[in-house]
């Protein structure tokens, strides 16, 4: 099982770039993948050095807890919280608690202000995500590029955290009622799939994330998202597939490899029967509407 053996690899960084831009439009402060399990994990709105930061930082699982001026809310997996500094606020982890683990990106700059701004007084300070929502979707891959060192100037930042910051606008002016909460055992699953397709994982290793039986897992996942647990892996490696044939040059074993298929063959054939065409054919053909994602049965 992958799962037991795996280093979680809980990271965080950083990224200081010179760049007025950066303060006018957007720019990201840090990013970061983490798990707490100590009470002294308790940051206050009030007391902290990073004047003119905005907080966006989204539950995985397990249970934190936020205060809002008068109001105490509890965090579970697919909530995330939006909260500026400094402001009346304080996260902190809860001395009965198990694990709290969340992703989280901290943002400044002009724009940055402005949509928070609108978000906690028109929206609030606490909205739910499911983990295929835009933006969740999107922070995963802006942390994935930091974890690859592809974050490398205050330009590429300054996109990064403006594309997640309009995402994020969007799907609140969206909101029509609160988004449905999946089971936290699913989304769980969900984000290790999402973390780990470059990885040989399997359903023996989605199940272990879910922490259920495998017949009751596969039941609710389906239920949750309309797709087999398996079919739906394989939709993110040939969406990442899609995106690495499009924009770059490596070979297609070297390719078949960062999506998590060991084999060069085995990967093609995956591909030609998901997609229609083998990988070589798709990357060279000048007569097919460009696609960036595959929606498979």
């Amino acid at each position: 099982m992958l799962l037991n053996n795996q280093n979680k690899n809980y990271e965080s960084f950083g990224f200081r770039f010179k760049g007025e831009h950066q303060k006018k439009i957007v720019g990201i402060d840090s990013i970061g993948w983490d798990e707490v399990t100590s009470p002294s994990y308790d940051w206050d709105g009030m007391k902290r050095s990073e004047v003119g930061r905005c907080v966006f930082q989204y539950t995985l699982a397990g249970q934190g807890i936020i205060q809002v001026g008068e109001k105490e809310y509890s965090l579970t997996a697919g909530q995330a919280f939006l909260v500026k500094i400094p402001s009346q606020h304080r996260y902190f982890f809860p001395s009965n608690g198990d694990h709290w683990e969340f992703i989280h990106i901290t943002l400044y700059g002009n724009e940055a202000q402005k949509i928070f701004d609108f978000i906690n007084v028109n929206i609030g300070h606490i909205i739910t995500f499911s983990p295929e929502s835009e933006p969740i979707k999107l922070l995963l891959n802006i942390f994935e590029k930091a974890v690859g060192k592809k974050i490398t100037d205050s330009y590429q930042a300054s996109a990064f955290g403006y594309s997640f910051l309009m995402e994020l606008n969007r799907f609140v002016q969206n909101i029509g009622s609160p988004a449905e909460q999946w089971p936290e055992s699913i989304s769980k699953a969900v984000l290790f799939a999402q973390k780990n397709y470059n990885n040989p994982i399997g359903l023996d290793d989605m199940v272990e994330a879910s922490g259920l039986s495998k017949y009751h897992f596969t039941r609710l996942f389906h239920g949750t998202i309309s797709m087999t647990p398996l079919k739906y892996l394989t939709k993110i490696r040939m969406d990442k597939a899609i995106e690495l044939l499009r924009q770059s040059n490596l070979p297609i074993e070297e390719i078949a490899d960062q999506v998590g298929y060991s084999n060069g063959n085995y990967f093609s054939k995956v591909f030609h029967k998901k997609i229609g065409m083998s990988p070589g054919q798709f990357r060279q053909s000048k007569h097919t509407v460009p696609v960036n994602h595959i929606v498979i049965d």
